[in-house]
């Protein structure tokens, strides 16, 4: 590529999705990590993409709604540009209700989404004997069902990114200059490197171990139950995470935290019980001091912007994140909400 508009420093969902829209809006697009793509958290195998609960209403939940909007029409771009699987679909969600102050507080809830999801998507209680076998144990009979949430493919989903990006003409490299506009996209270890040039944390690291099973439970809702996510994906596999570690010593090792993960899995959900496990991962997720995804101009170096912090809700902000920093990279049009510019974690 003889000349780049774009240089995208990072090859996880966020720096992935900014390189796509900045391609799909003609720009010549480079991006560079040194791990390949999804190297890092991106190449996980949870891959939840549930809603914040429709209450208290502020600009990041606004912002996550639109982009899970937003997910079906784009992931379904993405697969047909690269002809590659992002494992996507909008399945739902099922949790249990323990008692009647839980029954209680998701009924107001569910008044909140009739209002603040505007029709499209809905959040309910209904009866767990009615959902089939597929469900969550609820002590009092009773679960949360939502049609906004939706599953992904992790590691299928950055890959068919890369590939939709070199599609548009798009380079991945694992080392080279930065041309043109630089967006810093770096996962847990650029939040550290800019707390290293501050006087207070912007960011850290949180690791997160899951398991794969071979169990075929495709199209049916993901569950989550006990803080535990339960993934049914696609391809015949169901995903169960995850830890939240922060101090760790390897990133990528597995451990007992795992078993403990497994175990209770195995308690709420006996009919999982007996299906082979496939894969033990372990990851870290960059989050920053706010919680919210970090965007905008770089706070050390000139001239640069930085997209990091997705945290656990990384792939369900992917769409918009890409698209709200194509706008601020090509365009010079700030449309980020104040709970994700830079300031908010300086």
């Amino acid at each position: 590529m003889a000349i780049v508009d774009v240089t995208v420093r990072g090859a996880g969902i966020f720096g992935l999705s900014v390189a796509y829209a900045c391609a799909s809006r003609g720009a010549r697009v480079c991006v560079i990590d040194p791990r390949g793509v999804a190297g890092g958290a991106s190449g996980g195998i949870v891959g939840a993409l549930a809603p914040h609960v429709p209450e208290q209403w502020n600009s990041k939940k606004a912002f996550q709604f639109e982009s899970l909007l937003m997910a079906e029409a784009y992931w379904a771009e993405v697969a047909k540009i690269s002809g590659q699987p992002t494992g996507y679909v909008r399945s739902g969600r099922l949790q249990p209700l323990a008692d009647d102050a839980a029954v209680a507080l998701a009924q107001q809830r569910a008044e909140g989404a009739a209002e603040l999801w505007e029709g499209k998507a809905v959040w309910e209680v209904v009866s767990a004997a009615e959902q089939g076998a597929w469900v969550p144990p609820s002590a009092s009979g009773l679960v949360v069902r939502d049609t906004l949430s939706a599953l992904i493919h992790p590691r299928q989903a950055t890959t068919a990114l890369a590939a939709a990006v070199r599609a548009l003409g798009g380079e991945i490299a694992s080392d080279g200059p930065d041309a043109g506009r630089v967006v810093w996209a770096t996962g847990w270890e650029g939040l550290v490197g800019m707390s290293d040039q501050h006087h207070r944390q912007i960011g850290n690291g949180v690791k997160g171990q899951a398991v794969l099973l071979d169990f075929d439970a495709a199209g049916q809702p993901q569950l989550f139950a006990d803080a535990l996510h339960i993934v049914p994906h696609t391809d015949g596999t169901v995903a169960i995470g995850s830890t939240s570690e922060r101090e760790f010593a390897d990133p990528t090792a597995v451990d007992d935290q795992l078993d403990a993960i497994y175990a209770r899995a195995m308690a709420a959900f006996p009919m999982l019980a007996d299906a082979p496990i496939i894969a033990r991962w372990a990851g870290v997720r960059p989050r920053s001091r706010s919680r919210a995804p970090m965007l905008g101009p770089h706070p050390f170096l000139e001239g640069a912007f930085v997209a990091n912090g997705g945290f656990k809700i990384g792939f369900g902000m992917a769409p918009k994140v890409g698209a709200v920093m194509a706008d601020l990279v090509l365009d010079g049009r700030a449309e980020i909400p104040d709970a994700f510019s830079v300031d908010a974690n300086l």
